[in-house]
């Protein structure tokens, strides 16, 4: 069982890569043998892991590129620099998100709201339908969306992004649709992470909350999105499309 999470010969595309889960996504696919591309909107905390791939796991390639994926253009030229590196994608994820705190509603102002929707929605679906295609027309592959519970227990702190997070969710059935059945479109929802978003939460709310609220009484850890993103990416996960998968701890 365990060849089918084997990704060798593989080449895997995160966005929001860096750090947080994506980081450890980044991490994972490199240590089951995947060449890996690494996006995020700064180049020098991209080269910095890519570096530590290569080093830790001898033979596998990393890939740097700076892409703000909340801008078309930039979309495309990700998936032109990684296609012009390794000559095929195998495994997208579509980390890259964001969710900054605002006053009030009335008080988000048009940018902002552009700003959450663009990354959080619209750069995955370019992404998706640019790499997506391609794929379709090659060998297949496998795109990963990474959501959020948010989408479907939407508060008043987060509401442009919890529209953005249930649209990812609803692309990713449609995409699943689109270029099956070469290639496999699922999502991974999660709860609160501990990441570097979390540290605009007020923690001592937090945790009194996840002790009443959640089963297993406190947030996931980065890494803990390693075994489902695995998945999603390997052979292990061959008759699953159009699945959004949820890991919040059980949270209500």
């Amino acid at each position: 069982m365990i060849n089918r999470f084997d990704l060798t010969g593989k080449v895997a595309v995160v966005t929001g890569g860096s750090r947080g889960m994506g980081r450890e996504m980044v991490l994972a696919f490199a240590e089951n043998g995947a060449d890996v591309v690494i996006a995020s909107r700064k180049i020098d905390s991209c080269e910095t892991l890519a570096a530590e791939v290569t080093e830790r796991f001898p033979g596998r390639r990393a890939l740097p590129v700076a892409c703000h994926v909340g801008r078309w253009e930039e979309c495309d030229a990700l998936a032109e620099a990684a296609y012009a590196e390794f000559g095929k994608v195998d495994v997208l994820v579509n980390n890259a998100g964001m969710s900054p705190l605002y006053p009030s509603l009335v008080e988000v102002g048009e940018d902002l709201f552009d700003k959450v929707i663009g990354v959080n929605l619209k750069g995955p679906f370019r992404l998706s339908a640019l790499i997506g295609s391609r794929m379709a027309a090659g060998d297949g592959g496998s795109i990963i969306n990474v959501s959020s519970t948010a989408a479907i227990r939407p508060t008043p702190t987060e509401t442009a992004y919890a529209a953005a997070k249930a649209g990812l969710n609803a692309i990713t059935v449609a995409f699943a649709h689109a270029y099956g059945p070469k290639v496999r479109v699922n999502c991974i929802m999660p709860g609160p992470f501990l990441t570097d978003i979390s540290k605009a939460w007020d923690l001592e709310a937090f945790e009194a909350r996840v002790k009443v609220d959640y089963p297993l009484q406190r947030g996931g850890q980065p890494d803990e999105v390693v075994g489902a993103a695995l998945y999603f990416a390997s052979a292990a996960s061959s008759y699953t499309t159009g699945s959004v998968l949820k890991i919040d701890g059980g949270g209500a």
